[in-house]
């Protein structure tokens, strides 16, 4: 069965630069507050495109910034971010946005393979640039998101013109963990923007009447789409927060009367036990959607009783742009992230043969829409795993789907670890493990965590001769991974399990550490 949403069509879909979503806001509401800052200080539309034209300017005039050029951005949650962000786009830039928990190595990675010119970095993060841009020939400046108003402050207020292709130019190249070893960056173009936008405003889920408030990191795909961007196409106001405080997220969810409140299944977690919520009005709340990883139904039922308002999930993908699934808000079902987005086809097919299941079963999510990427960055091979001939996308992840088109994610494929939200690729931490002199082989697995939604343990085996301690080994990861990606237990065992082609099997571990947890 192929499944569609309840939405009517939206198409034809737009097909500009992506950039237009805030020349038209600011066309219309010039003087609306687009972002408020930590500082609560009013960013309004009109401030926001004259800024972004002035930094699209800069980065031609100073930088040479041509069509097809990567810029980076390498900050917490920001006004600045929407300016750095679309004054590249204007430039005819891709933006590569990048983990402010990053280590110097992760920097350099993602910086080298991305091809990325010039950096914005928040000023506490200028070390970690400026280290990894040693080893960075094609950097050519990286500029301070702080200092960005005083940069733009004498340049001519119209950039030189570029054209863009919208369905083939990309737009931005984030980067998405794998389970093969580092993070891959996905190509969406101004196409896939612009109509996941389209796609996102047909459900309601932002309107012009929304306040927001942005907690989740705009780097990641979901703040970056669903927060920073669904704002400026709508015409909505969002209240920037750089990083998650409960109090100050109490605080202004009373002040400024936030109506669309999207979290992660940790956050949610803890506001919802958190003994100061009955203190804070937060009626004005038209719901609270929870993404980016599996909600445990007894967190959803609790946050609905205590914020008293809808709670419904919702489902996509960094290679989805990402909105592929989420509800009506007046029917909502259970454990279900939802049907599809308006102009979505979803199919469940065989893990194994890829034919198409009946209603019901269980199998492989399989998802086709305008909002699909266009492949992986400078890996073909990897596209092609992902992307079948057909066109349809492997989402990576086991599902079913009831008689409405309803879907119910059931497991990942991928074998992903979701710490907290964050996704940690085991290969990646396989391989900073194995680089401790001390050890032979290892292998990474999620482990459940209540608190977390899951952690990564380590399984190691030592040289002969040689000798470690878990603290050891957890240190040595620690100090060369961002803080999310830390492993959090080692157990030393005799060998790894493996097909003959020298592939872990890791599926045998997890059922091992499960068959450990129901014994105990």
């Amino acid at each position: 069965m192929v499944a569609t949403g309840p939405w009517p069509s939206q198409a034809p879909y737009p097909k500009h630069p992506f950039s237009q979503i805030l020349e038209r806001s600011a066309q219309r509401l010039p003087d609306k507050p687009a972002l408020i800052g930590i500082d609560e200080k009013p960013y309004t539309y009109r401030l926001l495109w004259e800024a972004s034209r002035k930094m699209a300017s800069l980065l031609q005039r100073e930088v040479n910034v041509v069509k097809g050029d990567t810029v980076a951005i390498h900050a917490p949650n920001c006004p600045e971010y929407a300016v750095a962000l679309h004054g590249a786009l204007l430039a005819g830039a891709k933006v590569t946005t990048l983990n402010p928990l990053y280590r110097e190595r992760e920097v350099e990675h993602q910086l080298d393979d991305a091809e990325a010119v010039v950096v914005f970095a928040a000023k506490a993060l200028m070390p970690t640039v400026e280290e990894a841009k040693e080893h960075l020939p094609k950097v050519r400046e990286v500029y301070e998101m702080e200092e960005i108003w005083q940069m733009i402050a004498g340049q001519p207020p119209e950039p030189e013109p570029v054209e863009i292709d919208p369905e083939r130019d990309l737009a931005v190249l984030p980067y998405s963990s794998g389970t093969t070893g580092l993070p891959k960056g996905v190509m969406l173009s101004h196409y896939n923007l612009t109509s996941n936008i389209r796609q996102m405003m047909a459900t309601g889920l932002v309107t012009e009447n929304s306040v927001l408030l942005a907690f989740l990191p705009f780097y990641h795909i979901y703040g970056l789409m669903v927060l920073l961007n669904a704002t400026l196409a709508t015409g909505a106001t969002c209240l920037v927060m750089p990083r998650f405080d409960p109090d100050q997220t109490f605080y202004l969810i009373e002040k400024y009367n936030v109506t669309d409140f999207f979290v992660v299944p940790p956050a949610l977690l803890l506001l919802s036990h958190h003994p100061k919520l009955e203190q804070h009005d937060h009626s004005s709340l038209r719901f609270v959607l929870s993404g980016a990883a599996p909600l445990p139904p007894e967190v959803a039922e609790l946050a609905e009783q205590r914020f008293g308002c809808t709670m419904l999930q919702g489902y996509g993908m960094t290679e989805t742009s990402p909105l592929t699934n989420t509800s009506p808000l007046d029917a909502v079902r259970p454990a279900s992230v939802g049907p599809a987005v308006p102009d979505t086809l979803e199919k469940i097919v065989h893990m194994e043969s890829g034919e198409e299941l009946p209603l019901g079963e269980t199998g492989e999510l399989l998802i086709s829409g305008p909002q699909v990427m266009l492949g992986y960055w400078k890996q073909p091979e990897a596209t092609a795993e992902t992307i079948r001939p057909d066109g349809w996308l492997r989402s990576g992840d086991i599902a079913r789907m009831d008689k409405d088109g309803y879907l119910y994610i059931v497991d990942r494929a991928k074998e992903m670890i979701k710490y907290k939200g964050y996704q940690v690729a085991p290969a990646e931490l396989e391989g900073v493990v194995m680089e401790h002199p001390a050890v032979l082989d290892a292998a990474v697995i999620p482990k459940p965590d209540f608190e977390s939604g899951e952690v990564p343990k380590a399984f190691v085996v030592l040289k002969d001769g040689q000798q470690a301690t878990a603290d050891e080994i957890m240190l040595f990861v620690a100090e060369r991974v961002a803080p999310y990606k830390k492993l959090r237990e080692v157990e030393f065992v005799q060998s790894i399990p493996k097909t003959l082609s020298g592939k872990i099997l890791r599926r045998d571990l997890i059922e091992q550490e499960r068959a450990k947890g129901k014994a105990k």
